[in-house]
């Protein structure tokens, strides 16, 4: 379901807001210097950060967890610019907890994770030093249960448990600042759907030692394969996912030819590989695991998402809710009730939803849906009353506040729209389009101040620092005392020194 209507914010705002100075930062050039300017980091930084609380860098071949942090969020940062970055709440929420499962029982120590969701439909996932997880919702799809996604989870959780990062950093020796710049190109290209550009990236930045990097690449694999599977047993989930996974991969390998899944342009797969993932399975004590229901409800979330026509969307679920049966029938018919609903089909998405809320009432897939009928038939007062329910019950969940926050705008009611999304970005300051989405509220609801602020965390967390400055500077000419002024003053000195680092002033 495409959580933010149309509507939600205004397309008047989205056309003048971020504005051309983030359009700007999303050119070739600026990627590059941003890339470069963080090499830099490596060997320049050091008083700067002391002086402004950043962590420092260090020195030496090997790359200190601190080092990677700053990288991957500086990174991070590129990537929002440069990928269609996935807005659903509640694809959100279960892959965050997915990834937190596995990471809890996994030899991670840096466990300050970012997980981003990519709108493509290609089978990838990724991780980035640091602790930037990110999942293309067409590996979602491809799945066919949750422990071949969290097989492939795990897997990446593996590289960065094992510091595969810097490992390659210290094989590098001499070539260390090509090959991390190189590297890091290649990734955004790779994780933003550009395989292609970006495997040349990395193949490019590794000339001088192609055969011996490639073959520490593979060693690499291995142990994420290895690593990862004892995580996923740790999590208590079934080992016989990896290979299920690999096998759905070949499977997408076959049909399209020379153009594989983007996870397997990164990540090759051998018959050997399967058979070892088959083999390591086979070696933990058989017992038997229940697949998660709320996947296959998350499942159809991305199938639908992909059908832009509600009509055809409508057709496509209730053919699959008559082809399907058990927990499959069941997310055949959550996803023909959310398609029903975008089709204004209210009378029939409540009838077939209503033996699904009896069944399981706690349910919050359910639930949500529900509200969401109530939200399209403009009956606000009856969704604000359960959304609100909902949040006395699970205080600060991402999906139901968000949704609590969109029929606030809906219902016009905008400063209550303010101040509850205002609370919420206080939990979730890492979250760019929380800030975009509070930044229009705000500008509705007359709080220029917040306006103001709202957007100068968002070009912050886009990587725009000179429009996070802009931003922050107006709002200080509101500040209403002079505790305010003393706080705003320690965010731009902040940004300034994340600026510098990055060679944009």
């Amino acid at each position: 379901m495409r959580f933010v209507p149309a509507n939600f914010p205004p397309p008047e705002s989205r056309r003048t807001f971020p504005s051309a100075a983030l359009r700007r930062c999303r050119s070739s050039s600026m990627i590059l210097r941003v890339l470069l300017a963080t090499i830099g980091l490596f060997l320049s930084a050091n008083t700067l950060a002391q002086q402004q609380g950043i962590p420092d860098f260090g020195e030496g071949n090997a790359v200190p967890l601190s080092q990677e942090y700053l990288l991957g969020r500086a990174w991070l940062m590129q990537f929002r610019r440069q990928a269609p970055i996935l807005s659903d709440p509640q694809l959100q929420e279960y892959t965050e907890g997915l990834v937190f499962r596995l990471a809890a029982s996994s030899q991670l120590r840096e466990r300050r994770l970012e997980v981003v969701l990519v709108d493509a439909k290609s089978i990838n996932a990724f991780a980035v030093p640091g602790g930037v997880v990110g999942v293309h919702n067409g590996l979602i799809l491809a799945a066919q249960n949750e422990a071949q996604l969290a097989s492939v989870l795990g897997h990446e959780l593996a590289h960065l448990s094992q510091r595969h990062f810097s490992r390659s950093q210290e094989n590098a020796q001499k070539s260390q600042k090509m090959a991390l710049a190189g590297l890091l190109t290649g990734l955004v290209a790779v994780a933003a759907g550009g395989g292609d550009a970006g495997i040349a990236a990395i193949a490019g930045s590794q000339a001088a030692s192609q055969d011996a990097a490639l073959r520490y690449s593979r060693l690499h694999e291995q142990e994420a394969d290895r690593v990862g599977m004892q995580n996923l047993v740790a999590a208590g989930m079934d080992p016989s996912g990896a290979a299920g996974m690999f096998e759905v991969m070949q499977a997408e390998s076959r049909k399209y030819g020379s153009r594989p899944p983007e996870f397997l342009m990164t990540h090759p797969l051998t018959e050997k590989r399967i058979a070892d993932a088959r083999n390591r399975a086979g070696q933990y004590p058989h017992r038997m695991y229940e697949d998660n229901p709320d996947f296959q409800l998350m499942r159809a979330r991305v199938e639908l998402s992909f059908i832009e026509d509600p009509v055809e969307a409508v057709a496509h679920f209730r053919k699959r809710r008559k082809e399907t049966r058990g927990p499959e029938a069941v997310a055949a018919q959550y996803g023909l009730i959310l398609a029903l609903t975008e089709n204004g089909e209210f009378a029939e998405a409540r009838e077939l939803l209503k033996p699904m809320r009896d069944f399981k009432p706690a349910n919050l897939s359910y639930a949500l849906a529900e509200t969401e009928i109530d939200l399209q038939q403009e009956r606000f007062e009856e969704a604000i009353t359960k959304l609100r329910r909902g949040l006395e019950i699970m205080p600060g969940n991402h999906p139901v506040t968000i949704q609590l926050g969109k029929t606030y705008y809906k219902a016009g009611r905008y400063t209550e729209a303010d101040a509850l999304l205002k609370a919420h970005a206080k939990r979730k300051p890492t979250n760019a389009t929380l800030w975009y989405w509070l930044a229009e509220i705000q500008g509705l609801a007359g709080d220029r101040f917040g306006l103001h602020q709202s957007r100068a965390e968002y070009f912050f967390l886009n990587g725009a620092m000179k429009a996070a400055l802009e931003q922050l500077n107006l709002a200080l000419k509101l500040a209403p005392d002079n505790v305010t002024v003393e706080r705003i003053n320690e965010r731009m000195a902040f940004f300034q020194a994340v600026g510098r680092a990055l060679g944009q002033f």
